[in-house]
């Protein structure tokens, strides 16, 4: 069942009720209170310009535990090279831009829109929300960026202008995420190179029941540089 939310209160169904594609509610906006009373829920906001905001909370879930990652051969050898610096929070609107314009494999167009770079910013300023960059010299060669709730990280999306630069970025994350003893990664939706850095399906139940106790953990201090 398809749920109506309302502009004013800020309310969520239960995230069981979704159908099966995981679409769970419409309606309502973007405003920093509802996104993270969403993203506590594991729901997330995916829609284009031509529709009203989609709501979704599909299950299983795929994710990432930040202590299972897995590094190539030879990801790992372009890592001791040191050919890109990696950053936290240094350009997070260029990074969101970045990647509602990267081209990606059937589909058009994106669902990135003017209202959800606008409303992300505002997460970032406020602390719930980070980008990860990954510089070749002064230039910005990939990167990706995400919520962060407590020790949860829900990751939206990433880019690359050069080769490997989103893989560098989301691998020195990941493991800095490991040493903040981060519970999750929320992948969202299976791609198979998540899969390849070891992501998985888990039962909602699970999902929801690991998101609602790291929701609650201290914030984090990130590093300017990682």
């Amino acid at each position: 069942m398809v749920f109506q939310l309302s502009r004013e209160l800020i309310l969520f169904p239960d995230p069981r009720h979704a159908e099966s594609d995981g679409l769970l509610a419409v309606g309502g906006d973007l405003r920093p209170e509802r996104l993270l009373a969403a993203y506590r829920r594991g729901i997330y906001p995916w829609y284009s310009d031509d529709y009203p905001i989609l709501w979704w909370c599909p299950d299983p879930r795929f994710v990432l535990f930040p202590e299972e990652l897995r590094v190539s051969h030879s990801l790992k050898k372009l890592l001791h090279k040191g050919t890109f610096r990696v950053t936290v929070n240094s350009a997070f609107r260029q990074v969101i831009k970045a990647c509602a314009k990267v081209p990606r494999r059937g589909q058009e167009g994106t669902w990135i829109t003017a209202d959800m770079v606008d409303a992300y910013t505002e997460l970032n300023k406020r602390g719930h929300a980070v980008s990860v960059e990954a510089w070749q010299g002064n230039e910005l060669a990939g990167g990706l960026y995400g919520v962060v709730i407590g020790k949860c990280f829900f990751g939206e999306s990433m880019f690359a202008w050069e080769p490997n630069a989103s893989k560098v970025a989301f691998v020195k994350f990941v493991e800095l995420l490991t040493a903040q003893r981060f519970r999750i990664i929320d992948c969202q939706m299976r791609t198979e190179h998540l899969e390849r850095f070891g992501g998985q399906f888990i039962p909602l139940k699970r999902f929801l029941e690991i998101v609602g106790r790291g929701c609650d953990e201290p914030p984090t201090e990130w590093p300017e540089d990682i």
